[in-house]
């Protein structure tokens, strides 16, 4: 099944509420988002009322869907009280958090999440719901990492390897027009890929360089050519951590874009990402917005 998703001009945006304090910080980064694209903010809380009625009474569900209620319309007026013109529906839904956002998503556009859920024990790592959330999209996820840094750095980052990138290069440019910012094109290449090529080959290394440089030039150029007016920096980089670099790239921006490989029968519901994918998810400092993809992860070989 392909990935399906609207730009960021046309799509409104729909966060996860669950009552947990990072939940409530996503949801504000979400308005603010919905806010800069013109569009409604679209509030989901996935109770699993449905996937637990066999072990709960009818007393503790009702009390559980009252919780929920509650619980969005608190959120909704703590928006709402910050951003007074924007346009906030709620949604209480009796499936999972997962299969909410995902149902929720494919009517309104672009799903965000926080980094931890209710009952988290290390805010650096991934809570398990946004885990899954990421690894089953269909369409584009958003983890709000890293909002104890306020100071914004104007610049939108992207992680490409070729021109088969340039989708997600456009989509992060359009981010970035949206917070009239700058673009940043980063493409990591691992060192150890070449390994074998080096070896047989060690007057080959300029050359292998070369193909890398002159991908990410193609790239570049043509994103340049279709937004003129919007600033454009370019970096290559080669390390043996190609999640290592973004991760500390991510320090200096204000959104991290990335696509996202899918990686068929891995262990696990849900947890099918990339290891790049994966490692940035868990420790980027700013928030990061996956573009679902199929193939291969980007600068890593699985």
């Amino acid at each position: 099944m392909e990935s399906t998703f609207r730009t960021p001009d046309t799509s409104s945006v729909v966060v996860g509420v669950d009552g947990s304090d990072a939940a409530r910080s996503a949801a504000l980064w979400a308005a603010e988002e919905a806010v800069r694209r013109n569009r409604p903010l679209h509030l989901v809380h996935g109770a699993d009322t449905d996937g637990r009625a066999l072990f709960m009474s009818a007393e503790t569900i009702e009390r559980v869907r009252a919780h929920g209620r509650e619980l969005l319309d608190d959120i909704a007026k703590a928006v709402s009280d910050e951003y007074p013109g924007l346009r906030v529906t709620t949604e209480f839904s009796r499936a999972n958090a997962v299969i909410s956002l995902h149902r929720a998503g494919a009517l309104h556009g672009t799903v965000v999440v926080g980094s931890r859920g209710l009952g988290g024990f290390n805010a650096l790592m991934l809570g398990s719901v946004g885990l899954d959330v990421a690894a089953s999209a269909m369409t584009p996820v958003i983890i709000v990492r890293g909002t104890d840094v306020t100071e914004e750095t104007g610049t939108v980052l992207v992680a490409v390897r070729d021109e088969h990138d340039l989708l997600y290069a456009r989509y992060a440019a359009r981010e970035a027009e949206l917070r009239k910012g700058r673009l940043r094109l980063l493409h990591v290449w691992n060192v150890m890929q070449s390994v074998g090529e080096v070896v047989s080959m060690l007057d080959g290394v300029g050359e292998i360089v070369g193909v890398h440089e002159e991908a990410l030039r193609a790239l570049t150029e043509a994103v340049r050519e279709e937004f003129p007016d919007l600033e454009v920096l370019a970096d290559a980089e080669k390390s043996v951590s190609v999640a290592g670099v973004l991760v500390e790239a991510s320090r200096h921006a204000d959104l991290l874009v990335m696509g996202g490989r899918r990686v068929p029968g891995s262990l696990g519901i849900g947890r099918n990402l990339g290891r790049v994918t994966h490692s940035v998810l868990h420790h980027a400092h700013c928030p990061v917005l996956l573009i679902p993809r199929t193939g291969s992860d980007f600068g890593s070989g699985s």
